[in-house]
């Protein structure tokens, strides 16, 4: 059997329960050493048998998992945040697939989620944006066109922008074409929940500066969007004394 489980956002504590019990319990953990962080693997039993996909390809990440499966052991494969944003887990469901192997998910925190943590913020500002668009830059791998930065800018909703550290310049550019204006807040936040996270509140305008002045070149979000500056909203309705829930029937004024 193989569990993909999603690592959390750093911070060992932060990974779910399940995930933790699932890697105490493995016999192979076949981890994302780019950026899981590796104290998770103290949750490791003694004779664990434990690999760096960092250093792997698609091809031999599956022979360690059939394998561990020939040899009627439990393999988890460690991916960082959640693994169904970015983790590149269908690939590897479809081979093992293939080979019959069965596989179940456990989730995990994603980065955007732990950024928003360590900022105390909320994404979903009644009047500011009810919507969280999770995106990239075109790097290495391409992004679909009617995806690009400038078509979700447009909505001026809140974004986190992942894997675009390298590239802030443009994205500040294209932000702004796409209907960011230049002061609209943003943020940038370097390793979220692990010990040595940073983080900069800044504006679109200034979010490669921002990065430069603090030596930012990669592992890091982008946050964009009024909510950040949380300055004026309207507050839930749901907590309104005058609206009537399934729990709670409306005071009279």
């Amino acid at each position: 059997m193989v569990y993909f489980v999603g690592a959390g956002t750093g911070a060992p504590d932060l990974i779910t329960v399940r995930g933790m019990n699932l890697l105490k319990n493995a016999d192979v953990i076949i981890y994302a050493g780019s950026l899981v962080n590796p104290a998770l693997l103290d949750y490791a039993k003694e004779g664990c048998g434990i690999y760096d996909s960092a250093k792997l390809t698609l091809d031999e990440v599956i022979g360690i998992m059939k394998k561990a499966e020939d040899d009627g052991k439990v393999t988890v494969r460690l991916h960082t945040g959640d693994q169904s944003i970015y983790g590149a887990v269908r690939e590897q469901m479809d081979e093992l697939d293939k080979l019959g192997i069965s596989y179940e998910s456990c989730p995990g925190v994603s980065a955007c989620f732990g950024a928003a943590a360590s900022l105390n913020l909320e994404y979903t500002l009644p009047g500011v944006s009810q919507s969280l668009i999770i995106t990239r830059m075109e790097g290495r791998t391409p992004v679909p066109e009617k995806e690009s930065i400038e078509s979700f800018a447009a909505h001026n909703a809140s974004m986190a922008v992942y894997l675009s550290t390298g590239m802030l310049g443009e994205l500040s550019e294209r932000l702004i074409k796409g209907g960011y204006k230049n002061t609209t807040p943003a943020a940038i936040v370097y390793k979220a929940t692990w010990p040595e996270e940073e983080s900069y509140i800044c504006t679109v305008g200034t979010l490669k500066e921002t990065a430069d002045a603090h030596g930012i070149k990669k592992t890091a979000l982008v946050l964009v969007g009024d909510f950040i500056s949380h300055g004026s909203y309207d507050k839930s309705r749901l907590y309104a004394p005058d609206f009537s829930t399934e729990y709670r029937k409306a005071k009279e004024q």
